[in-house]
């Protein structure tokens, strides 16, 4: 599968950002938007997951990078990216949303090492 960078990228168009950790567990930032806004690969890699997920992510992406780091997208609107499939870094892979536990339209946005726990 495609092998990422190492550099990741801002994935999505906004900048408006609530932090890390705000909640007892939230290791993440949400990124505000609006319902449809693109939402890019923030490194190459592979999808390991696309579709719907039942704990509160919603429309969910995971890519996994090959470099030891995995890049998690949630409350997604659509998914444009199938498992198994390589993703270029900044390519479109799906559009901002509001679904699963979510109280506004944004991009929960992950990054989980391999190396972590």
């Amino acid at each position: 599968g495609a092998i990422g960078t190492s550099t990741f990228v801002w994935p999505a168009p906004s900048t408006s950002v609530s932090g890390f950790g705000y909640s007892s567990y939230h290791p993440a930032i949400d990124i505000g938007g609006a319902i449809g806004n693109a939402i890019y690969a923030s490194d190459t890699g592979v999808v390991v997951y696309a579709g719907w997920n039942d704990y509160g992510y919603g429309n969910l992406i995971i890519l996994d990078h090959g470099t030891g780091w995995q890049t998690l997208y949630a409350h997604l609107d659509t998914v444009k990216v199938g498992c198994g499939e390589s993703v270029f870094q900044s390519s479109l892979i799906g559009t901002m949303g509001v679904t699963g536990n979510s109280s506004g339209p944004h991009l929960h946005f992950e990054m989980q090492s391999d190396t972590y726990g």
